[in-house]
């Protein structure tokens, strides 16, 4: 059976259909994929080949299949299916992901791109493409069913049966007046339940949560996951209804944000994956790690000048990796939380001030813990009481400062409108370093004497 298939056996079979030109095979195979699995059968075939599998391809299917590409794969296709069926492809794809596809081109290509599409459709990305990146705007599309107020549930249905095919979704149907301003919506199973000469009007919801035009696409993820929506409605100014966002749109925004998370808590720079070349992926990181090499260069110093300290008690040369290692790793743990929170919820002075004083608890809670446990292991391991209190008092403050500074700091970039999480990893971990050195030798060497 062919679902039982790997995808490396469909693409053995498929490429022996293209080569002995047997067109009824390679129907039945295509016919049980999906576009994401047809897509990634299309970039692994030899280049000799995909140009015919693609002439294979209806439109509608070429169009399902070239979403689930990579722009510049996308791009390559286009050039590879001609001029008219790429017109075809262009004005039959969603209007997000076209729009996402024309980001990346300069504005003499968009002009030549939207000449080539039907008027009504390259108007709607060009109003689309208007709105600044990564807002509703840009995300949105204008493939939902509207109906009236003044429709009966009869008239909606069949509304609805008509538009099926075009709508990206039909769960929800929107409801807007004669200005086409949103006033309600109703879902799929509203409909299918109500009498069909009741009005729409009576069996709608009134209070519809909606989205501007320019509401960030962050702030769209934390709606629908705030309100498990499949679907959001888009209103300009005048609160006429423009577009909707779907849910399938918030998977990849929050799969793009957090990966742009990952990238700056690690302080990698631009994206990096695992078909990164070495050198590519090598300068991406360099910028950082250069500025922390000379950052950490303080540590050295730090040491260097309690030289003196350390030859007198060897035995404190034991403790600094950790002291060191536990400041920097409550201070990314911190870090790992603000920036979290700053992304899943709104920020003002009351929060800042119960976040800084519960994070200035967590520090000495965890402070507490960890010093009374190296005062006694300092303690009988060197048999010093000093050594303990020394080590210990030492890791307290150190464990309160890197958790205030893993807090402090995010808060900041994000009171300066900088993206919080380029307060990176390394970086706290760098600075921490820096804090608990100069924290832990001046504590050792008030108490040099008694150590000797």
């Amino acid at each position: 059976m062919l679902h039982n298939l790997t995808e490396d056996q469909m693409t053995l079979l498929i490429i022996k259909a293209l080569k002995e030109g047997k067109k009824i095979e390679l129907q039945k195979l295509l016919d049980e994929l999906h576009p994401y699995d047809m897509a990634a059968i299309y970039t692994s075939l030899p280049e000799k080949h995909q140009t015919r599998f693609l002439l294979q391809l209806s439109i509608p299917v070429l169009t399902d299949m070239i979403q689930e590409l990579e722009n510049e794969d996308q791009m390559a296709v286009l050039k590879k299916v001609g001029k008219e069926r790429s017109r075809k492809v262009l004005d039959d794809m969603d209007n997000d992901d076209l729009a996402s596809l024309l980001d990346d081109m300069s504005p003499e290509k968009i002009k030549l791109f939207l000449a080539g599409m039907k008027k009504e459709e390259s108007t709607i990305i060009e109003s689309m493409m208007a709105y600044p990146p990564e807002t509703a705007g840009r995300i949105m599309t204008n493939r939902f069913v509207w109906i009236r107020d003044t429709f009966t549930v009869r008239e909606a249905v069949d509304k609805l049966k008509s538009f099926a095919e075009f709508a990206e979704t039909i769960n929800y149907l929107y409801v807007i007046d004669a200005q086409k301003k949103l006033v309600g919506v109703v879902s799929y199973r509203d409909m299918l339940i109500a009498d069909t000469n009741e009005k729409v009007s009576d069996v709608m919801y009134g209070r519809v949560i909606s989205v501007s035009v320019y509401t960030d696409q962050e702030e769209i993820a934390r709606l629908i996951e705030r309100y498990d929506f499949l679907a959001i409605p888009v209103v300009d100014e005048g609160n006429v209804l423009v577009g909707i966002v779907t849910f399938d749109d918030i998977i990849d925004v929050v799969i793009q944000e957090a990966n742009e998370d990952i990238e700056k808590l690690s302080a990698s720079g631009k994206s990096i994956d695992f078909d990164t070349k070495a050198t590519v992926a090598a300068f991406r990181r360099l910028p950082w790690l250069i500025l922390l090499l000379f950052i950490g260069l303080l540590s050295g110093s730090i040491i260097s000048g309690f030289e003196d300290t350390l030859q007198q008690v060897v035995a404190l040369t034991f403790f600094m990796p950790m002291i060191a290692g536990m400041t920097g790793n409550t201070g990314t743990q911190s870090l790992a939380v603000v920036v979290r929170g700053l992304a899943s919820r709104d920020i003002d002075m009351k929060t800042v001030v119960r976040l800084i004083a519960r994070e200035f608890g967590v520090g000495m809670i965890i402070g507490v813990i960890c010093g009374l446990l190296i005062f006694l292991i300092a303690f009988f391991w060197q048999g010093s009481a000093i050594l303990g209190v020394v080590v210990s008092s030492s890791l307290l403050l150190t464990l309160i400062i890197g958790t205030l500074a893993g807090t402090v700091i995010p808060l900041i970039l994000y009171k300066l409108n900088i993206d919080p999480a380029v307060a990176s990893g390394p970086l706290i971990t760098t600075i921490n370093d820096i804090f608990s050195l100069i924290t832990y030798f001046t504590i050792a060497s008030w108490f040099l004497h008694q150590l000797m």
